[in-house]
């Protein structure tokens, strides 16, 4: 069964918006064991739409439209598609009454309904109709049974179709093929892609069902198992021995095998379990580390008070750094990111720290020292590790990579804590 995906709106076009609901969408598409050969972009034009979804039809069984299902004439995604199926609009009570419902929970923050909105009430004839849990344009699935088609139309917002995709769409797809797609993510740190994917070139080679698909993240490695069956049970039985041996072959470095944890979540779940608090120490990072770890609910019970020490002055006067080291080896280098590590600690009363010190870029290096280059403390209990890494992105990224690598060493150190501590 195929799938193809048209993104409607003139801002994606233009480059206003990057289109972040195709990859999601194909993603999703694919794990559902459909084939998608075709995506395209088309603006908020009836014609090129209309045209767009004609074509779209011939080459494919299910037609998945996202955008264009708002309040304003340039929302046209509902009636073109109507115009192609031969269906006339009507209002749907239902959806009419959500919409009342939605507006007046919202009236105290001055939303009121105008004339416009009842236009999303309007679904086709014959339609699914496709409750919206954070919006007021309802989802629509239009089928053309006779001639085995289906137009599923969603809302553009990512926070509006996400949840939509996983809660209606994603059963109502799986319905539709006689065996479902079922899988499991193993979620790797502290080893590259090319040594992770060496580690199961033979699993991958002989694999049939299920299969092992690896996903390189930044600065992570995943790799999704995933299985055909009539039923999840069926499908949890066929995994299990491709899990356990990826368990055997990665031990530690496997951080979790839930798809939704997070290597920040990970780590602070660690502390939390062995009741250790931590502080961050950032220079060319500047709070994303810190950032990273507050993104995780319940943070507070292992994070305390951060530091963004930029300047060689702030190093001094907030960490602790001795002024003869930044001047002798300067702000990057690895006595900097171990006084910066321990200074952290000693500061914060804390446990654990990360320091990281760097040049992010695009300006700044040396041939001593280019851009790129990074160091990275922690200090665990009193113990010390400083690693140096050399990263080859642009600033954002290099930062990115940073965090993710601090991230990972202050999980090695824990993990060794426990070794030692059971050893002992």
């Amino acid at each position: 069964m195929t799938v193809e995906l048209i993104s409607v709106g003139t801002e994606i076009l233009l480059g206003n918006i990057v289109n972040t609901n195709a990859a999601y969408l194909a993603e999703k598409i694919a794990l559902l064991g459909l084939s998608c050969y075709h995506q395209s972009a088309v603006g908020d034009n009836e014609e090129r739409l209309e045209d767009a979804i004609r074509l779209a039809l011939s080459r494919s069984d299910i037609v998945i439209l996202s955008g264009g299902l708002g309040p304003t004439k340039d929302d046209l995604t509902k009636e073109v598609t109507a115009k192609v199926f031969g269906r006339e609009l009507y209002e749907d009570a239902h959806s009419k009454e959500r919409i009342q419902a939605y507006f007046d929970r919202r009236r105290a923050q001055g939303r009121e309904i105008t004339a416009n909105n009842w236009k999303q009430a309007l679904v086709p004839e014959g339609a699914i109709v496709v409750d919206n849990y954070n919006g007021t344009a309802p989802g629509i699935i239009l089928e053309d049974k006779e001639n085995g088609k289906t137009a599923i139309l969603l809302p553009g917002p990512p926070n509006e179709i996400r949840p939509m995709f996983e809660r209606d769409i994603a059963p109502y797809l799986n319905k539709l093929q006689p065996e479902g797609i079922y899988s499991k993510m193993v979620k790797i740190c502290s080893i590259g892609e090319s040594q992770a994917e060496t580690m199961v070139a033979d699993l991958m080679d002989a694999q049939s069902n299920p299969t092992l698909a690896p996903y390189a993240k930044t600065g992570e490695v995943h790799f999704r198992v995933t299985a055909k069956a009539a039923d999840e049970e069926t499908a949890c039985r066929l995994m299990e021995p491709m899990l356990q041996e990826l368990k055997k072959r990665f031990g530690d470095y496997i951080y979790t095998m839930d798809e939704e944890v997070t290597l920040e979540e990970a780590v602070v779940d660690m502390l939390r379990e062995r009741q250790m608090t931590v502080t961050t120490a950032e220079s060319c990072t500047g709070g994303l580390l810190a950032g990273r770890i507050m993104n995780v609910p319940g943070a507070s019970s292992v994070y305390r008070e951060g530091y963004i020490t930029y300047s060689n002055e702030a190093k001094e006067k907030l960490l602790g750094v001795e002024h003869q080291t930044l001047e002798t080896v300067g702000a990057v280098s690895p006595e900097t990111a171990e006084q910066m590590a321990r200074g952290a600690a000693r500061q914060a009363g804390a446990d654990a720290a990360l320091a990281v010190t760097g040049i992010a870029g695009p300006d700044g290096g040396t041939p001593e020292k280019p851009v790129g280059l990074v160091y990275i403390g922690c200090c665990v209990q009193g113990r010390i590790r400083v690693e140096e890494f050399h990263f080859t992105g642009n600033r954002s990224k290099n930062r990115d990579y940073a965090v993710v690598r601090a991230l990972t060493l202050l999980r090695e150190e824990l993990l060794r804590d426990q070794t030692q501590a059971e050893i002992r």
